[in-house]
C-alpha cells in the first residue's frame, strides 16, 4: 500500500488539520497488527456496535474510555503468581490498546462482556438545533424589517 504525506495540506487548509491527522492515523493503523480482532456493526441508522474478541480477559482487566471524540479500549492482563508452562500457546492474552475515532455527536451508551466478546454500544444523538427542519409554505409572510413609519418614530424619539 502506498503512503501519502499530508503535511503540505496543513499550510493551506485551515481547519482541516484534524481530517488530515485522521487520514495519517488511518494509514498507520492499516499496517499495524489488529489485535484483538473486532467487528463494527451498523445496528440502525444512528446506532452502532463494536464487538471485540477478548478471550482470556476478565471484566476487571478491561477499560473503556472516551475523550475528545476518541474511544479507547485497553486490556491489561494481571500477572498470575504461578507461571503456567505451555506446550502450545494459541490464545493470545497480551496487553492491548485500541483507539477508535468517533464522529460528531456519537456517544457510548453501554458495554457488555459475554462469552469472550466485548460489545460496546454507540449511538449518534444529533441535537434538535442541528437536525434538518421543514419550512411550511404559507400565504402570509411576516417580515422583521421595520416599516418607514416605525423608522421615523424611532428617529424622532432618538432626537
Amino acid at each position: 500500500m502506498r503512503t501519502y504525506d499530508f503535511t503540505p495540506f496543513y499550510r493551506t487548509a485551515i481547519g482541516f488539520d484534524r481530517l488530515a491527522k485522521m487520514l495519517n492515523e488511518g494509514q498507520r493503523s492499516e499496517n499495524e497488527i489488529s489485535y484483538p480482532p473486532y467487528n463494527i456493526e451498523l445496528v440502525d441508522e444512528n446506532a452502532y456496535k463494536i464487538v471485540m474478541a477478548v478471550a482470556g480477559f476478565q471484566q476487571n482487566e478491561l477499560e473503556i474510555e472516551t475523550e475528545h471524540q476518541t474511544l479507547r479500549v485497553t486490556g491489561r492482563k494481571t500477572k498470575k503468581e504461578q507461571e503456567t508452562t505451555f506446550l502450545h500457546r494459541g490464545i493470545a492474552t497480551r496487553d492491548f490498546e485500541h483507539k477508535f475515532q468517533l464522529a460528531d455527536h456519537v456517544k457510548v451508551t453501554g458495554a457488555n462482556l459475554e462469552n469472550g466478546l466485548l460489545t460496546i454500544a454507540l449511538v449518534r444523538e444529533v441535537p434538535e438545533a442541528l437536525k434538518p427542519r421543514k419550512i411550511e409554505i404559507g400565504t402570509q409572510v411576516q417580515t422583521v424589517v421595520p416599516t418607514l413609519v416605525e423608522q421615523k418614530t424611532v428617529e424622532q424619539k432618538a432626537a
